[in-house]
């Protein structure tokens, strides 16, 4: 469409379709793709708040489990769908239009062995934010699906054993955890993102099994940029290094 790009999407042989005005890919969704558990050969994947697919697709490159990606908006969900296609990658990842609410009926209880979400952060919109971009609006605030929704859901659609992992912003790390005890989603490990040293950290990555029993690992912090404004040696590792 006239306002879309195709850019790469941090390997050079995978691109991603995209647009300023109405998506684009964060750090958020590479980190994501990169922490969460998947199975390597064989299985099932399901990634909601899909956006315009990007963590599907990394996640194809360190899995040959079959992959499906839902998201609301009719749009983002266009520019997944084409995503997809671009990359030939169709008899691997299918993208859904479809309400994460909806999907343990569309797709049944217990059927995924891995399950990746990048839900909304907020928990409200100003009606002026959503009236300049309600793309944008509707992908940041929890205008369609709430956290405990993305919770609830998560832990009706995995395997018994099977893992969650989301990323989210730090103030929200207390519902987190609540919600994932209260929906039976044991938390198994969880990870802090600094943008740089010395710093707030203003991004988390957590895991949870389904059923697990309690034993938390808490990693490493990732730190973003370092002093010389340049992303870390680390956070390069993360992007280009070996899977």
């Amino acid at each position: 469409m006239p306002d879309e790009r195709i850019d790469f999407l941090v390997h050079p042989d995978l691109k991603i379709i995209q647009s300023p005005s109405v998506f684009s890919f964060s750090l958020d969704a590479v980190l994501l793709a990169r922490f969460a558990w998947v199975p390597i050969q064989r299985g099932k994947i399901i990634d909601l708040c899909t956006g315009n697919g990007a963590v599907a697709l990394l996640l194809s490159k360190r899995s040959k489990a079959d992959i499906t990606g839902v998201e609301i908006q009719e749009r983002l969900y266009s520019m997944a769908r084409r995503s997809v296609e671009l990359n030939g990658l169709g008899e691997q990842l299918h993208m859904d239009l479809a309400d994460l609410k909806e999907a343990p009926s569309k797709y049944g209880h217990g059927t995924f062995d891995a399950l990746t979400c990048n839900p909304p952060y907020f928990p409200s919109v100003h009606e002026k934010d959503f009236n300049q971009n309600e793309h944008l609006a509707i992908a940041r605030h929890e205008i369609y699906c709430s956290l405990e929704d993305v919770i609830r859901v998560s832990s009706q659609l995995v395997k018994q054993g099977g893992k969650v992992a989301m990323v989210h912003r730090p103030n929200r790390l207390m519902e987190i955890l609540a919600f994932m005890r209260k929906y039976k989603l044991e938390p198994k490990k969880l990870q802090l993102i600094y943008p740089k040293a010395g710093s707030e950290a203003n991004m988390l990555l957590i895991e949870g099994m389904k059923n697990g029993k309690p034993d938390l690992h808490i990693l490493p912090p990732i730190t973003v940029y370092g002093e010389d404004g340049h992303y870390t040696d680390e956070l390069k590792r993360m992007f280009y290094g070996e899977e």
